[in-house]
């Protein structure tokens, strides 16, 4: 935080700091916290049998856990069982991180408890996706002295390649999508690991720990920057089921993009001062620019990794503008600041890794997916269905490209009208943030559950109002069990799912109903149906 007096500013809006829980709310805690931690150990197990594993696994290799590959639908049923269970505690831990409370736990628990959860999904196979084994591929390409923008795994390294082999077969002959500073590092990486597809994936889970890391620092600091406790805002962001499946067992570079961007924004903002609106501005901080100029730096390295971080560069500008007098030339100034940052850091990435700039014609290659749960892309197969059912025949793939550039207009007039508005002080700038944010992944033909990660992480340190928190949690809630621990579908054998999902469901159930009778207060009794007597007959 900006100091003055040797003492450090404390936001205006900033509610305080919390009472510590008392003795019976830390013991329900601990209760919480290990049945979290039973779900993450049978997830672990679970992933044996039921993971995006690679073609040679060498957990089939090891006397007694190979029994899991055997037995996949009881793996699908632990793995099941672990991840409603780490829900349902996530669920039960964000009592003690409402904000408004009088007693909160502290970022140390949270901390803790978030370590605790995460260290079982260390070490074993890739769940939900087999992005890691794209990471793979296109490092092992960039150093073996290939462009990774003009040739997919397949064209590359060969199709029996074991970097290839990996790959899902849609992403076989594509392009890399992600920025040359990522793919630079997977070639360091891949040039230490060799041949070794297991090692490889445990180095990849590192290079993403450190963007959970770099979240669980930024993330606290910029909620108490915007005036929201810290706990609710790593009970939100950093605990969320989707982080602990998609970026720790998952393995996605959203981590590494994610936290650097957050670590950028809480750079950039060290020597601003607090102000609310109407405030005049004070005179420039001692380093001042200096961290705004490191903090857009970092910001655009992000963007280097996924493009999406870009976005937190215009509303930092509008946070820049706002600082200084809230004129038009200000966000003018700004904005050619962010843009100058940009651009340099930009070219000396792309001319430093040797990579060119080849990412831009590549960033549209995730829209060659169109994902269920996209309503771009439900749209578009809606109005197929139309047109054959009208006899004018089957236009879907017209439709996803037409729909798609409505959405992308769409996601950019909304990111406008928040710059607009948050410039206007209308919005805190981190909220106009995550909704642009979401607005580009929600819009999006190949929204993944993941993606909405870049919305709920900025959201979170601008959490202060119910509503969001409700709408956040919901959704978190619902996308942490929309992608299968396999990556795939099982072929069409549905059966197998839902047999390994009933069974889980009902363990839990048995679960949940155990860990009521020590800790009665989180599972609320079910009113019960009483049967009225029947009054007595008056008397002749």
């Amino acid at each position: 935080m900006p100091e003055a007096g040797g003492r450090p500013v404390v936001s205006p809006v900033y509610p305080g700091d919390a009472a510590p829980l008392d003795a019976a709310e830390q013991r329900t805690l601990t209760i919480v916290r290990r049945f979290g931690i039973v779900g993450a150990l049978m997830l672990a197990f679970g992933s044996l049998g039921a993971s995006a594993a690679p073609v040679i696994n060498p957990v089939l290799e090891i006397p007694v856990l190979r029994l899991f590959a055997r037995i996949p639908t009881v793996s699908l049923a632990l793995a099941a069982i672990g991840m409603f269970m780490m829900v349902i505690a996530w669920l039960w831990i964000g009592r003690f991180a409402k904000p408004g409370r009088e007693r909160l736990a502290t970022p140390r628990q949270l901390h803790r408890t978030l370590v605790m959860w995460c260290t079982p999904l260390l070490i074993i196979p890739p769940l939900f996706s087999r992005d890691v084994y794209s990471y793979l591929a296109q490092g092992e390409i960039v150093r073996r002295g290939m462009d990774p923008y003009t040739l997919g795994p397949a064209d590359a390294l060969g199709v029996a390649d074991p970097f290839t082999a990996g790959v899902s077969n849609m992403w076989k002959d594509t392009p890399a999508p992600y920025g040359p500073l990522f793919l630079r590092v997977g070639s360091w990486l891949s040039s230490i690991v060799g041949n070794e597809i297991p090692t490889g994936i445990l180095v990849q889970r590192a290079l993403a720990l450190v963007g959970v890391a770099l979240i669980v620092w930024a993330l606290p600091k910029l909620a108490t920057r915007f005036g929201v406790q810290p706990a609710t805002a790593l009970w939100l962001g950093a605990l969320n089921p989707l982080v602990s499946f998609h970026l720790v067992a998952g393995i996605h570079n959203e981590a590494l993009a994610i936290g650097l961007m957050l670590a950028g924004l809480e750079l950039a903002l060290r020597r601003l001062p607090y102000r609310v609106s109407g405030d005049s501005p004070p005179p420039l901080a001692q380093g001042e620019l200096a961290y705004l100029i490191l903090g857009a730096a970092v910001i655009s390295v992000a963007a280097m990794v996924k493009i999406h971080a870009v976005v937190a560069l215009g509303f930092l500008g509008v946070m820049i503008a706002r600082r200084w007098h809230s004129r038009i030339s200000d966000l003018v100034k700004a904005a050619a600041l962010m843009s100058g940052v940009f651009a340099v850091v930009t070219v000396v990435i792309c001319l430093g890794t040797g990579l060119g700039f080849g990412w831009i014609g590549t960033m549209g290659t995730a829209g060659l997916v169109r994902s269920f749960i996209s309503p771009i892309a439900e749209l578009a197969n809606l109005g197929g269905v139309l047109g054959i059912a009208l006899g004018l025949g089957n236009h879907t793939g017209a439709l996803v490209t037409i729909i798609s550039l409505i959405g992308y207009a769409a996601a950019g007039a909304i990111t406008l009208k928040f710059l607009w508005d948050s410039f206007k002080w209308k919005y805190r700038p981190i909220i106009g943030l995550g909704v642009s944010l979401g607005a580009f992944m929600m819009l999006h033909v190949a929204l993944q559950p993941w993606w909405l990660l870049w919305a709920v992480i900025p959201l979170a340190a601008a959490a202060g109002t119910s509503r969001f928190r409700v709408a956040a949690t919901v959704v978190s809630v619902a996308l942490a069990f929309v992608a299968f621990p396999t990556g795939g579908t099982f072929g069409g054998r549905m059966f197998v799912p839902v047999s390994a999902y009933t069974a889980a469901a009902i363990v839990v159930v048995i679960a949940v109903l155990l860990v009521r009778r020590r800790a009665p207060e989180l599972v609320p009794e079910l009113p019960r149906l009483r049967r009225r007597d029947k009054e007595p007959e008056p008397s002749a």
